[in-house]
């Protein structure tokens, strides 16, 4: 099972960065969102494939056109919070406020019911397991933030289960499609989106891919846009993450979507046993 997922939002956003931070600085950025999703739309129409739209609330409310195509054309419509903020950096009201008003936001705009949720950055982590209360109180269905593996920002190395999954933490469930690693010397390797997706040689993704009987993806409209202008005030650790790989990103999805066979959220969790997945409990 191999699952497709874009998170939408434009080039400039950018985490843990003081530039790119709050939506008073986004105006200061050119507007580059049209082209991307174009990009986007193209490769889904050349590849025949459906996927799963994680968007900012934010971004529904500035171009809602591009939320109703992205509907017209079929695609399911999940949120990526509304401001596009850590959620380890929120307090539970504020993260219930910011997710609340993407739902509402995005439900109004798409004319469709938000039951998917995926947190930016995948901060979640260990020690605020009470978003998965919030997201149970708004009606989320399933949740697709667990990076089970360390990083930079975020990422829940206890998690311990890269696979499709059942999260029970004090009295609620909620279904977890986190992302997933393969094991490099008993290191765990992510392969399947972001920074990662644009570095690796495209011979490791295909082989990693095909040893994998579940693969989670998620790609952005800016890691195509080879084109877009430089945050000038990145560290070079963070330039190199942010921009590695991109003018042949396109093209190496493409080629993944031509030798794999990936499906939206949707058709997995009609796919999945539920029933006889693992339980975490948190």
């Amino acid at each position: 099972m191999k699952i497709l997922t874009f998170d939408i939002e434009d080039w400039f956003h950018i985490l843990d960065n003081k530039s790119t931070e709050s939506e008073k600085d986004w105006g200061n950025f050119e507007v580059r969102i049209y082209k991307n999703m174009e990009r986007i739309f193209e490769l889904l129409d050349g590849s025949n494939v459906s996927a799963t739209f994680f968007v900012l609330g934010w971004m529904a409310e500035k171009y809602p056109e591009l939320i109703r195509e992205i509907v017209s054309r079929g695609y399911e419509i999940g949120s990526h919070s509304h401001l596009h903020q850590l959620v380890y950096s929120q307090t539970p009201v504020q993260f219930k406020n910011d997710v609340e008003k993407s739902i509402k936001t995005i439900e109004n705009i798409s004319g469709t019911k938000v039951r998917l949720f995926r947190a930016p950055g995948f901060s979640v982590m260990e020690d605020n397991k009470w978003a998965f209360e919030v997201l149970n109180e708004l009606g989320i269905e399933i949740d697709c933030s667990i990076f089970p593996a360390s990083r930079s920002h975020g990422g829940f190395s206890s998690y311990g289960v890269p696979k499709p999954s059942i999260i029970k933490y004090n009295g609620i469930e909620i279904k977890e499609l986190p992302i997933n690693y393969t094991s490099v010397f008993t290191k765990p390797v992510i392969f399947s989106g972001g920074g990662y997706f644009r570095l690796l040689p495209y011979s490791f993704i295909k082989k990693w891919a095909r040893s994998s009987s579940y693969v989670m993806t998620y790609f952005h409209p800016r890691d195509f846009d080879a084109d877009q202008p430089l945050i000038k005030d990145l560290s070079k650790a963070r330039k190199f993450k942010s921009y590695v790989g991109i003018k042949e990103a396109e093209k190496k999805l493409f080629k993944w979507l031509q030798d794999f066979e990936f499906i939206d959220i949707g058709t997995a969790d009609k796919q999945i046993d539920w029933k006889n997945v693992p339980v975490v409990n948190l």
